[in-house]
């Protein structure tokens, strides 16, 4: 049974008249005629009778009618709501965040609300390789990655460069200086994640020390934000970096945030997007990437 036979017949069984349903459907009348054919031969049952004169149901096709009508109450429906579920994915945004986004994703956000209003954005924390794959397989309509400048089936398009700045006790002299010196850390043990969680900062990082000369002495591992700042301010002194758009909201009672001396280390972020998404549906987030890229940053940062 195919649903233009059930649309045929109804449109039959309302007009009792071949022609006129036909002029209905703005098709033939022969078209009508053999598809209601084929729908009675399907059913085993004849739906209506025919004379030279009128065209009346039968009891099967009186007994077909209301099913007939919820088959297609049931397509209506179906397609209403797939043209909702369209409607709804041109106005919402699915992005894949990063970690350390902080005020960049804060102000990313208030520019959307403002300048593009009609636009949900829903985010997505998702590890990054997972956050690639479901960008590839149309999940998201955008991720945010760091550190990767190529990623198969997908344009990574550049949108800012996270600074990172250094963590420290608050009681420690470096503490006291607006900016530090990356060789000035050398004494004292890193914590940093293991490199397997995060291969490009890691080696971002111990790069920079060698580059300033010394090997980093590795201390406990980088756990949560929370944990390690908290154990920075209150243990034996160590350092660690954060990216400075997410050290602007992060508490600092007993730990301090320092830019780096020029060359300060940072990451390119990059807005990853599948080629055949439309550039106008992205317009609106590429702008507001945009807004976040020159914006000042801070001393405290």
């Amino acid at each position: 049974m195919e649903l233009r036979q059930v649309r045929y017949f109804l449109a039959v069984a309302e007009e009792l008249h071949f022609g006129r349903a036909a002029m209905r459907l703005r098709i033939v009348q022969p078209a009508v005629s053999q598809q209601v054919r084929r729908l009675e031969r399907e059913l085993g049952l004849e739906l209506f009778d025919r004379t030279t004169r009128s065209v009346t149901l039968t009891t099967a096709g009186h007994a077909f009618l209301p099913r007939a009508r919820a088959i297609a109450a049931a397509e209506e429906a179906a397609l209403e709501t797939m043209a909702a579920l369209r409607a709804d994915q041109l106005t919402t945004l699915r992005v894949g965040t990063n970690t350390g986004l902080g005020t960049r994703l804060e102000g990313l956000l208030a520019d959307m609300a403002h300048h593009a209003p009609e636009i949900t954005v829903e985010l997505h924390s998702v590890p990054p390789a997972p956050r690639l794959q479901r960008v590839r397989d149309g999940e998201l309509d955008a991720a945010f990655v760091r550190g990767v400048a190529r990623s198969p089936g997908l344009d990574l398009i550049p949108v800012w460069r996270d600074e990172l700045v250094a963590a420290l006790p608050a009681s420690h002299p470096l503490a006291a200086r607006e900016r530090v010196e990356i060789a000035d850390l050398a004494a004292l043990p890193l914590r940093i994640a293991p490199r397997h969680t995060n291969p490009h900062l890691v080696d971002l990082i111990t790069g920079a020390c060698r580059a300033a000369g010394f090997e980093p002495v590795m201390g406990p591992a980088f756990t949560t934000d929370q944990d390690t700042l908290a154990a920075i301010g209150s243990s034996k002194p160590t350092w660690t970096v954060f990216y400075s758009s997410k050290a602007a909201i992060l508490p600092t009672a007993r730990t301090a945030f320092r830019p780096f001396a020029p060359p300060a280390p940072a990451l390119q972020t990059y807005l990853a997007v599948r080629p055949t998404t439309s550039a106008r549906r992205l317009a609106p987030l590429l702008d507001a990437c945009r807004s976040q890229e020159s914006l000042p940053r801070g001393e405290n940062q």
